[in-house]
């Protein structure tokens, strides 16, 4: 049979013709319809979302974004990443990493066709949490075999997440909070949870050394009979420099006037 007369698997639409909003995905050009999710698929989407998005090396997340690798594809991602862009509309190319949720009423071979899709065209890993039967994701790469991995176990993406993430992280909302707390903290510059305890520890101690300082220069004066007034009280209060309190202690143990307790 000629190339004429074989029929176009295309379909007749195109990338151009779909505006943001529009509820549909495009393979080869044949629209397929997105129906919005329910409460259950929209919470997990945003749990896993937000894990994504918080961790340190990712520069973009996104919920339902349109990719395009070509003008009769394109295709919406559960949850994505990709690198920071300034495009309006769909994004070019695919995410690097996917996540699509699976629960009742899937579509099995839509669900095949897409991860397919991104896969041909680039996509690094696409994570399939399952939400009917044992909780567990599918981990897909191109030209290498299923890896299912269920509670306990972590998911990683060595180039593309600094952290892994907990199977449960993708599905459970305490448990995607706690992922989304150490992302966070180390954005903010903290190795772990235990170094800003550490740290907010110290920086207790440190309040509690200078305020016993100044009380015990305010209770010093006071006792040698040289009340404290207002302006030395929020002198002494200012002061943060450990060495100068212990000074400023000294010579209240010595001086004969409030004036004097400031010379040293």
């Amino acid at each position: 049979m000629s190339n004429q007369l074989r029929p176009d698997p295309r379909g007749p639409f195109r990338v151009e013709q779909l505006r943001e909003g529009d509820r549909y995905e495009l393979s080869q050009g044949h629209p397929i319809y997105c129906a919005p999710s329910g409460r259950d698929h929209a919470g997990h989407n945003l749990a896993g979302g937000a894990v994504l998005a918080t961790d340190p090396d990712v520069e973009w997340a996104g919920v339902d974004a349109g990719f395009s690798p070509e003008s009769g594809t394109l295709r919406a991602p559960d949850i994505a990443i990709a690198a920071a862009g300034v495009e309006r509309g769909w994004i070019p190319g695919v995410p690097p990493l996917a996540v699509e949720y699976a629960g009742v009423g899937q579509d099995e071979q839509e669900l095949e066709a897409k991860i397919a899709e991104l896969l041909e065209h680039g996509t690094q890993q696409i994570w399939v949490v399952r939400l009917v039967g044992p909780r567990r994701v599918e981990v897909r790469r191109r030209n290498q075999p299923l890896q299912v991995l269920g509670p306990g176990d972590l998911l990683s993406a060595p180039g593309l997440l600094r952290n892994p993430v907990p199977v449960e992280a993708l599905y459970d909302r305490e448990a995607s909070h706690r992922a989304m707390l150490r992302n966070l903290l180390q954005r903010a510059g903290y190795d772990s949870i235990d170094s800003v305890r550490t740290e907010g520890l110290n920086a207790g101690l440190e309040q509690g050394v200078e305020q016993g300082l100044v009380e015990a220069i305010l209770d010093l004066l006071a006792d040698r009979g040289l009340p404290p007034d207002d302006e030395t009280r929020a002198r002494l209060a200012a002061c943060h420099d450990h060495g100068q309190l212990k000074r400023w202690l000294r010579a209240a143990a010595r001086a004969n006037a409030l004036t004097e307790l400031f010379e040293v």
